[in-house]
């Protein structure tokens, strides 16, 4: 079981969450319009609600800000590749899948799962080892877009390349040392996107599985953005890229 705290992301786990919600325990006194939407869809779903004070909810959200608000429900599920790969055949032309090769720190992967969902990422893949995985924190931080955005986890992110390849993806990697500027290229295509770890960047076997390395121009003496923020920058090229595609 996991908790997940604050008011949007309870909101979306009930809405479109991958789990099953077992219980809502709401502080007492909380009264918001939110919190009214968040119990009348309780209601409609059956789910059971609880009151209690306070720092009762502060303790089980493990001093977390809760804003009054926490869900117990099943694990997060993730879904397959396949499943990633069938997602990009909706409304949109061209599909895009954002590849994670070791985002260790959960801010980072909230903050770029938020982003990628805010423009039109069709799925995300992130490696059972060595990395963060979906936890509470995780989807708070991306106010419930984990909810939305299909996300698998897999033993081997090489062969997962090779797999999308076979499914017609041509496969770009962001790398600080690239010649290649991120800008300069068409992304009108199936597109999978490889960001690296916050410190090492895309791994050597990762980066050799790459069909173009791209990097970003910068001006100032800091040689490289935080990793959530360059990939927000290179996901809003790919989608001003392609229009209305």
């Amino acid at each position: 079981m996991q908790v997940v705290y604050g008011v949007k992301p309870v909101m979306e786990t009930i809405l479109h969450g991958r789990r099953r919600v077992e219980k809502i325990i709401l502080a007492t006194g909380r009264a918001s319009p939110d919190i009214q939407k968040i119990l009348k869809l309780a209601t409609q779903e059956k789910i059971s609600v609880y009151y209690n004070n306070k720092n009762y909810l502060t303790n089980i959200a493990g001093n977390k800000s809760h804003q009054g608000i926490i869900c117990v429900c099943s694990d997060y599920e993730y879904t397959g590749v396949d499943e990633v790969i069938a997602n990009c055949h909706g409304s949109m032309k061209y599909g895009l899948v954002l590849i994670l090769d070791g985002i260790e720190d959960p801010q980072n992967l909230g903050s770029i799962i938020r982003t990628a969902y805010c423009f039109g990422v069709n799925g995300i893949i992130i490696p059972e080892n060595r990395s963060a995985s979906v936890t509470p924190a995780v989807i708070k931080v991306s106010a419930g877009a984990a909810q939305h955005i299909p996300i698998a986890r897999v033993v081997n992110i090489s062969r997962t390349i090779d797999y999308l390849k076979e499914k017609g993806f041509w496969i770009y990697g962001a790398d600080v040392s690239s010649d290649q500027n991120f800008s300069s290229l068409d992304y009108r295509g199936q597109v999978g996107l490889v960001i690296g770890s916050e410190g090492r960047g895309i791994r050597s076997l990762v980066k050799k599985k790459c069909d173009f390395l791209v990097s970003i121009t910068m001006s100032g003496e800091i040689d490289s953005l935080n990793v959530s923020v360059a990939t927000g920058v290179i996901l809003y090229e790919i989608w001003r890229n392609r229009g209305k595609y």
